[in-house]
């Protein structure tokens, strides 16, 4: 799973922002805490009211961000005026948990004020408003979303397209931001050549997404919107070719100060040094794991070549008929349900995980399986969805990159643990049932915070699966590691991106569509964001094993993924203090 790094800024447009959903009694601190959270959540609807009104805020569904003019300052000094009240705030607080929180609400306006400068001194702002406005249509018109809710997205389509008294068309609107600062400050670097190149490719499957998507809606009077539309986002990709592209830079680096800041917000705290170090340490150890596995498969089937890249390609052989994927994957999942009750793993609801496939569309905006989170406020028994990418989508005419990594026997168990349960929508399920408050839910989210627990489920299924399932849970960690290492590499300039690719293919066994989404997303859709699965779950392997010298005996493994699951998203730092504090007191209290 993928998300934005500020939950503050535009980029959050893109529909990147995965989190989960609140619904249950509020406990009275978590009352107070969200009452708090206002202060925060009326700066990012003023800034960001489209993704205000995904995460449930209510009064944002007719509104769109406002493009007209640069509101640098303005939401910098917004942000700064929610720091301080914070700050204010937190020295007349005595519960010591609306205290943590306020800490973490003033951390996050920071964390975007810091952010917001850092990007603002070295980058042109480039806008993919074509994949903004996809992104919007797909949010609205999810069906978990109410119907009156979705009839507003017709009022949001004439206002992107200008057809609304005192609205320009956003296409244009973005233009002239990108322009201004370029014209404003020289040594303004431009956007990397190849996200541009991927604007542009992108623009017709976009386009077919968002007319599926209204077609077979029942909104109405979106039709003369569209076709402005249509049009004037032809036209911005056209500018983009022709006006753009020749400013983008060919050196995809960014600013060590700006990938420093990606890997913050992404919430890895070690040097980009030091994390390169652990993650080729770990790589090399799990690739020694894969050998012996790979080894007892080898033997086990009789295949003549046990070296795992060898078993692994010869396991991918294995492919599931198309219209068979996401059978076999809803009958994985019951098969990890019934290890996680006998193994005592961790408490389930008694409802089923949704799982479904990727459209065209969400492939071009995603192009690896995901959690589609539903809105976090005001939710009404909405849950999170497995969305299954099934390949590179088809770019400028392209024939596209299909995945064989997710649709063979042996790979279906990891990605399950991983996306379904016990991994993302069992997080989101958990804080939907027990509450937490909004500022653990959306202001303390970050990726290390959610990616990690995603990981450590795989780790807690893997000794219940067969051997080609173990092999492909063990392939998926060295994916990570690799990750850890080849993100910082290529943006340091230690590795090239072609290099990226080939390393993911040969040595990790990753199909060419995956490889090239792996090397993109380091490269320029979301640099940093992949080294977070890594350190996240060594971050929370490290609590439980601390957890587990101080029990002994004693340490339930049920009563301490229940523990963490019902934290929020703390993250790891704030976590370990809870499980030192809290659980190993209660836990020892008990036995």
């Amino acid at each position: 799973m993928k998300t934005g790094i500020r939950a503050l800024g535009l980029c959050l447009l893109s529909g990147l922002f995965a989190t989960v959903a609140l619904q249950a009694a509020e406990a009275p601190w978590v009352t107070r805490s969200n009452e708090n959270a206002k202060v925060l959540l009326q700066v990012l609807a003023k800034y960001s009211p489209e993704t205000a009104s995904q995460i449930g805020v209510d009064g944002f569904d007719e509104t769109i961000v406002d493009l007209s003019r640069d509101t640098f300052d303005a939401q910098q000094a917004d942000l700064n005026a929610a720091i301080s009240d914070y700050r204010q705030r937190a020295t007349g607080e005595t519960d010591a948990k609306v205290r943590q929180d306020l800490q973490i609400l003033s951390g996050a306006a920071a964390d975007n004020v810091s952010s917001n400068a850092v990007n603002r001194k070295y980058l042109i702002p480039f806008i993919d408003v074509t994949g903004l406005v996809f992104g919007v249509v797909q949010q609205m018109l999810d069906p978990r979303v109410p119907a009156a809710r979705q009839q507003t997205i017709a009022v949001r389509l004439a206002k992107y397209a200008g057809l609304s008294k005192g609205f320009q068309p956003i296409s244009e609107l973005a233009k002239a931001r990108t322009l201004e600062r370029a014209q404003a400050d020289a040594s303004l670097i431009g956007p990397y050549k190849g996200e541009v190149e991927q604007a542009i490719g992108d623009l017709p499957t976009y386009l077919a997404g968002i007319k599926d998507l209204l077609g077979k809606s029942k909104v109405k009077g979106w039709q003369r919107s569209y076709a402005a539309l249509e049009k004037q986002l032809t036209d911005y990709t056209a500018w983009l070719k022709s006006d753009l592209l020749p400013r983008s830079r060919t050196d995809h680096r960014l600013p060590p100060e700006v990938y420093a800041d990606n890997l913050h917000q992404y919430g890895v705290d070690v040097p980009p040094e030091e994390l390169v170090s652990k993650a080729l340490t770990s790589f090399a150890e799990i690739r020694n794991q894969m050998t012996i596995t790979a080894g007892l498969i080898a033997k086990e089937r009789g295949f003549a070549d046990a070296d795992y890249h060898a078993v692994i390609r010869k396991l991918k052989e294995q492919q599931i008929p198309a219209d068979q994927v996401l059978t076999l994957y809803k009958a994985r999942l019951g098969e990890i349900e019934n290890a996680i009750r006998t193994q005592h793993i961790v408490s389930l609801p008694d409802r089923a995980a949704s799982i479904r496939v990727a459209t065209p569309a969400e492939n071009a905006q995603q192009p690896a399986p995901h959690m589609s989170p539903p809105r976090l406020i005001g939710n009404t028994g909405e849950y999170g969805e497995f969305v299954l990418a099934t390949g590179v989508a088809p770019s400028d005419g392209s024939k596209g990159l299909a995945y064989d990594d997710f649709t063979h026997q042996a790979s279906v168990w990891t990605l399950t643990a991983h996306e379904a349960r016990p991994g993302h929508e069992l997080q989101y399920a958990k804080m939907v049932e027990s509450g937490v408050s909004t500022a653990r839910a959306i202001f303390a989210f970050n990726s290390v915070n959610v990616e990690g627990w995603a990981l450590y489920a795989e780790a807690e299924m893997q000794p219940y699966e067969p051997l080609d399932g173990q092999l492909f849970a063990l392939q998926a960690r060295a994916q990570r590691a690799a990750r850890a290492f080849l993100d910082p590499m290529v943006n340091m300039g230690q590795v090239t991106p072609e290099q990226v690719k080939s390393f993911l293919m040969e040595e990790v066994c990753l199909s060419e569509g995956m490889a090239t989404q792996e090397m993109q997303r380091y490269v320029f859709r979301a640099p940093g964001q992949a080294t977070s699965y890594f350190y996240g779950y060594q971050r929370l392997m490290e609590t439980r094993q601390a957890t587990q010298l101080a029990l002994r005996a004693a340490f339930n493994r049920q009563a301490f993924n229940d523990f963490v699951l019902a934290q929020g998203l703390l993250p790891p730092k704030l976590l370990r203090a809870a499980v030192m504090e809290d659980f190993i007191p209660s836990q020892l209290r008990a036995h």
